[in-house]
């Protein structure tokens, strides 16, 4: 059976202590460089690959400092303290440039943890969505390769039909997977976190340049949870709450089929004027 394309895009090779090889994934392309949910996900990758790991995921901060060009990369992933339960981690992308000096391109900061069972709640509310098989997938005719990685159905906010610069709420609600499905996985749930449009499109319908600049995605399910939503969809929802001279932000909550919250994330993006 062929290997589906987001496990061709987390293939690593391990090298020396802390250090691993990768590269970009022509078919998570955007506009300029990769997709930044597939860049973020190599680099949690290199992480949850690591022989002295200790637990599952809690919470992955991305900070994207400039894009990647095509080709290989370098990534360095380090314990810089591991206590009982909880582990912290610093991660550096780097790549070689024309100059023939290797530059960071993308840090990260991820937080592992052993986790034990407690008294849990959740007190975010999954919207009220029609089943996802009852909604219309998302138009095919998209201009960038990574979106063709995805099936995703819109249920509200959906991007402008006319770019006139009409104002509106920065909501969106949408049903997503990878496609072709795959069994859900940290990575993968971390790339998914990250396929919302830009708030700032759906907020002013402008097509202005974007770029995020950090993300944080925090885990609210185990291995075991990830693995009980299976190639399910997810409910995404996503909103601004601030644009302000050049950056704006975006909170996001993803919810599995059975109604558990998966994760939640938040982003400041830039945008240009």
């Amino acid at each position: 059976m062929a290997k589906h394309v987001f496990d061709e895009a987390m293939a690593l090779t391990a090298q020396a202590e802390d250090q691993f090889l990768g590269r970009t994934s022509p078919a998570y392309w955007n506009m300029v460089g990769p997709f930044g949910g597939i860049s973020a996900a190599q680099a949690l990758q290199a992480v949850l690959q690591h022989p002295k790991r200790l637990g599952e995921p809690v919470s992955f901060t991305v900070n994207f400092a400039a894009a990647l060009s095509e080709g290989p990369f370098h990534i360095e992933a380090r314990p810089v303290r591991t206590n009982r339960s909880t582990q912290h981690w610093l991660v550096l992308l780097s790549q070689t440039g024309p100059d023939g000096q290797a530059a960071v391109v993308l840090t990260a900061t991820v937080v592992t943890a052993l986790r034990r069972s407690t008294w849990s709640a959740v007190d975010a509310v999954m919207p009220a969505v029609p089943a996802p098989e009852t909604m219309a997938r998302g138009s095919l005719n998209r201009p960038v390769a990574w979106l063709q990685r995805y099936d995703i159905r819109p249920c509200a906010g959906s991007l402008p039909e006319q770019w006139d610069g009409s104002e509106a709420d920065s909501l969106t609600q949408l049903w997503m997977r990878d496609d072709p499905p795959r069994p859900l996985d940290f990575c993968s749930l971390l790339a998914l976190a990250d396929v919302f449009p830009p708030r700032v499109w759906r907020r002013r319908a402008r097509m202005t340049p974007v770029g995020t600049v950090s993300m944080t995605v925090y885990f609210h399910a185990g291995a075991d949870e990830l693995a009980a939503t299976g190639r399910g969809y997810l409910l995404g929802q996503a909103r601004a709450q601030s644009f302000f001279n050049g950056f704006f932000d975006q909170s996001a909550e993803l919810w599995n089929q059975a109604g558990q919250l998966l994760a939640t994330s938040h982003q400041i993006v830039y945008f240009k004027e």
